[in-house]
C-alpha cells in the first residue's frame, strides 16, 4: 500500500517526507493561493477554481476568502454551501458536507491527528479519519472539527466549540469539548 493509499484507509502514513503527496498539496495550496488573490467580486472566477480544487460540489456554493486546504480532492460540498472568512480544512481524508451548510468565519476541520509515540511522530508519521457534516447544518464561528468526526442532519453547532464526537441529528451542541444540550 502506498503513502496516499494508507491516507485515505486511516492508517498511519508518511505525511511530510513523502513527494507525491508533497506535490499533491503544493498543488492544492497554488489554487488556494490563486483562490485567495481573486477580487470578490469576480464570483465566476473563484468557482471555477473551486470546482478545479474540491473533489465535488453543487451548483450553488459560496466560499468566502480566504480559504486554505491540504489537498482539495477529497472535499464534497453539497448545495447551498457557505462558509465566512478563513475557512481552513485539513483533508487527508474526506471531508463532506450535506446540502443547507452555513459555516460561520473562522472555523477549521481537520481530518489530521497525529501519533502519540514522539517517535512515530518525529518520522513525519500522521493519520487522517473522514468527517461528515450533515444536511440543514449551521456551525457557529470559530468552531474546530476534529478527525473522524460525524455532525448529523438538522444541528446547530455553537462558536467556539471543539467537536471531538459525532453530534446526533437534530441537535443544539456547544462547548469544549462539545457535548449536546438540546435537540430540535
Amino acid at each position: 500500500m502506498n503513502e496516499k493509499e494508507k491516507m485515505l484507509a486511516g492508517e498511519l502514513y508518511d505525511a511530510n517526507y513523502n513527494e507525491e503527496l508533497q506535490k499533491e498539496r503544493e498543488k492544492a495550496k497554488d489554487l488556494c493561493y490563486e483562490y485567495n488573490q481573486i477580487k470578490p467580486s469576480k464570483q465566476e472566477e473563484k468557482r471555477k477554481i473551486i470546482r478545479q480544487l474540491l473533489g465535488s460540489t453543487k451548483q450553488n456554493f459560496l466560499i468566502e476568502q480566504p480559504f486554505m486546504c491540504d489537498y482539495g480532492y477529497n472535499i464534497e460540498i453539497g448545495e447551498n454551501f457557505y462558509a465566512n472568512h478563513n475557512l481552513i480544512i485539513l483533508d487527508g481524508n474526506k471531508v463532506t458536507f450535506g446540502d443547507n451548510v452555513f459555516i460561520a468565519p473562522n472555523c477549521a476541520f481537520y481530518t489530521a491527528g497525529h501519533p502519540l509515540d514522539a517517535e512515530q511522530r518525529n518520522k513525519g508519521l500522521e493519520y487522517a479519519k473522514p468527517i461528515k457534516i450533515g444536511n440543514n447544518v449551521w456551525i457557529g464561528g470559530n468552531v474546530v472539527v476534529l478527525p473522524g468526526v460525524k455532525i448529523g442532519d438538522n444541528c446547530v453547532i455553537g462558536a467556539g466549540s471543539v467537536v471531538t464526537k459525532d453530534i446526533p441529528d437534530n441537535s443544539v451542541a456547544v462547548g469544549n469539548p462539545c457535548k449536546v444540550i438540546r435537540k430540535l
